[in-house]
């Protein structure tokens, strides 16, 4: 099991320069977690790209019910303080900081492609090209 960034799953299911990466690491790693919060990032992403005009809104739903499909059983709640302490001792937000204080609580790696991340948390981070 890995954690997963909302950008990592925008990766696997709106193709793009990264998309091939994606589904690697998937074919890889095919057990996926995430704390909640990725929902609603995973919605904004979409958001935009409904805005756009890339996607119809048929298609967003759809994206969302098999992003949803995916981490059916591997979503979590975090701990505010665990957060907040890894806000206190990094510059990354508290969206972030969630993913990186589930890796932690799982004791696995997050997968992800921000820069902020995976340099305030080498340990723990890693990026999506290295798998």
């Amino acid at each position: 099991m890995i954690v997963v960034d909302s950008n990592v799953l925008a990766y696997l299911y709106l193709p793009g320069e990264f998309t091939a990466a994606a589904d690697a690491l998937l074919e890889r790693e095919p057990e996926w977690a995430a704390p909640i919060l990725w929902r609603s990032e995973f919605r904004n992403i979409l958001a935009g790209y409904l805005r756009r005009g890339t996607i119809s809104f048929e298609q967003a739903t759809s994206l969302q019910r098999e992003a949803e499909s995916l981490l059916s059983g591997c979503e979590f709640e975090v701990e505010s303080n665990s957060v907040l302490e890894l806000v206190r001792d990094s510059d990354c937000s508290a969206y972030d900081c969630e993913f990186v204080a589930l890796a932690m609580k799982l004791d696995i790696k997050l997968v992800t492609m921000d820069k902020k991340l995976l340099r305030a948390f080498p340990k723990r981070a890693i990026a999506l090209s290295a798998g």
